[in-house]
């Protein structure tokens, strides 16, 4: 083998996709299968077994749908991996690591804080 030839292999290193179905990236369809799926089993369960109204049992069955709808489209679609997780942290917990220039000291060896 010849010391100053260069050696080409071909590689998939971008093919990271998971695939799409309806437009929804990777897995995402799940989620708006079992959000429709709880939509008509609470309208089935409101107006047959409850005897409320049609249009109200549809309004309260539009609510597991309406939330899977925000949940897919403000927190996955299109966002990268593990933004819905970060996005509940910081509503949880408040910024990460970082200074907190309410809370120092007015000289490095002293413990009072400002």
């Amino acid at each position: 083998m010849n010391r100053g030839t260069l050696r080409i292999t071909e590689t998939n290193s971008a093919d990271d996709s998971k695939g799409r179905t309806w437009g929804l990236e990777g897995n995402l369809f799940w989620y708006m299968t079992g959000g429709c799926f709880i939509s008509v089993l609470t309208l089935l369960l409101v107006f047959s077994v409850a005897r409320v109204s049609f249009l109200i049992s549809l309004a309260i069955a539009a609510i597991p749908l309406l939330v899977t709808l925000v949940y897919v489209y403000k927190f996955r679609h299109g966002k990268p991996a593990g933004y819905d997780i970060d996005c509940l942290d910081y509503w949880m917990n408040g910024s990460a690591f970082g200074p907190r220039p309410r809370c120092r000291s007015l000289h490095p060896l002293r413990s009072d804080h400002v």
